[in-house]
C-alpha cells in the first residue's frame, strides 16, 4: 500500500513537472543532435567540459582510475533527458551501465538509431525521470545536464531524482545561474545574436540559483559536493570551469546514506569550488 502511494505520488509529480511545450520545441529539432553545424552545435562545443568534470568526480568518488580504458564499468547510469544521446554514449564508451531516458519518442528514436551505428548497448526508454522513480530505479551516478530549467516544477522534479540516488551516489546537474549576466549572455546573446541555440530555448524566470539548487538537494538528503562555474574562452571555442557561476554552472550531489540521516546535510559545499582549469 506504501509503495502504491509512493508511485501514484510521483506520478503525480511527472504530471506537474513535465512541459508539452518544452517537449514539442526538442522533438521539433531531433533530427539535429548529431550535427556539429547544426542547432545543437553548441551542446557539442560543451560537451568536454562536462565529460571531464563527470569523469574526475566519478572516479575520485568511486576510487577508479581514469587513465583505464572503460573506468565506469560496473556502475549504473541514469541520463536524464538524454536528448539523441550527446552524454549517454560517452558513458557508455567509458563503460557505464546506462539508462537514457527522455520524454520525446523523436530524440529517443533519433538516439537508439546513432548508438546502433556506434555499437553501444544503451537502454533507451521514452519518459521521465519521475517514471522510473515510481518504478523504482536505483542509480549510482544520474546526469541531470541542462535539464531542471525546462520543467514546471524543479523542486519536486528534483525530489524524484534524488529518490533515485543509492547512498553515497552522485547527481550531476548543470544549469543556468537567474541574474541579470544571464539574461543578456544565455538569451540575448546565445539566442538572438550569436544564434548558438535557437530563439525562445530558453525562459529567464526558470533559470535556477545556486542557492535554490542545493537547498532542494539538501532537503532531500544530497549534500552539495563540489561546484563549479563555466565559462567560454571564444579565442580557443572551448568552455572552461570557473570560479564564476554567474551563467553556466554545475553541481555535484552525493546521497547521504540512511544511517547517516541524523546528520541533516548541509546545503553549503562541502569543498571549496573547483579551481579554474
Amino acid at each position: 500500500m506504501q509503495y502504491c502511494d509512493r508511485k501514484t505520488e510521483l506520478e503525480m509529480t511527472a504530471a506537474l513537472s513535465l512541459d508539452p511545450a518544452e517537449v514539442e520545441k526538442f522533438s521539433k529539432l531531433a533530427a539535429e543532435w548529431w550535427n556539429p553545424k547544426g542547432k545543437f552545435g553548441v551542446l557539442h562545443v560543451f560537451n568536454p567540459v562536462r565529460l571531464q568534470y563527470i569523469k574526475e568526480q566519478v572516479c575520485a568518488r568511486f576510487a577508479r582510475d581514469p587513465f583505464e580504458r572503460q573506468p565506469f564499468a560496473g556502475l549504473r547510469f541514469l541520463d536524464i533527458g538524454c536528448g539523441g544521446g550527446l552524454l549517454s554514449e560517452p558513458m557508455a564508451r567509458l563503460g557505464a551501465d546506462i539508462v537514457g531516458v527522455d520524454p520525446s519518442d523523436k530524440n529517443i528514436q533519433t538516439a537508439r538509431i546513432h548508438a546502433e551505428e556506434q555499437e553501444l548497448a544503451i537502454d533507451y526508454r521514452v519518459g521521465t525521470a519521475e517514471d522510473l522513480a515510481a518504478a523504482g530505479e536505483t542509480f549510482e551516478v544520474i546526469l541531470n545536464m541542462e535539464v531542471i530549467e525546462h520543467v514546471i516544477n524543479p523542486q519536486a522534479f528534483t525530489r524524484a531524482c534524488s529518490s533515485m540516488l543509492k547512498p553515497n551516489g552522485l547527481m550531476f546537474i548543470a544549469t543556468i545561474n537567474r541574474t541579470l549576466k544571464s539574461f543578456g549572455l544565455a538569451i540575448i546573446g546565445a539566442e538572438y545574436v550569436l544564434g548558438w541555440l535557437p530563439k525562445g530555448t530558453h525562459q529567464w524566470e526558470k533559470f535556477i540559483t545556486p542557492v535554490e539548487l542545493k537547498g532542494w538537494l539538501g532537503e532531500n538528503g544530497v549534500a552539495v559536493k563540489d561546484e563549479s562555474g563555466v565559462t567560454y574562452a571564444s579565442l580557443q571555442n572551448e568552455w572552461r570551469k570557473s570560479r564564476d557561476m554567474g551563467v553556466n554552472y554545475m553541481v555535484v550531489g552525493q546521497k547521504i546514506p540512511a544511517s547517516s540521516s541524523s546528520l541533516s546535510p548541509s546545503p553549503a559545499v562541502m569543498t571549496g569550488p573547483s579551481p579554474v582549469r
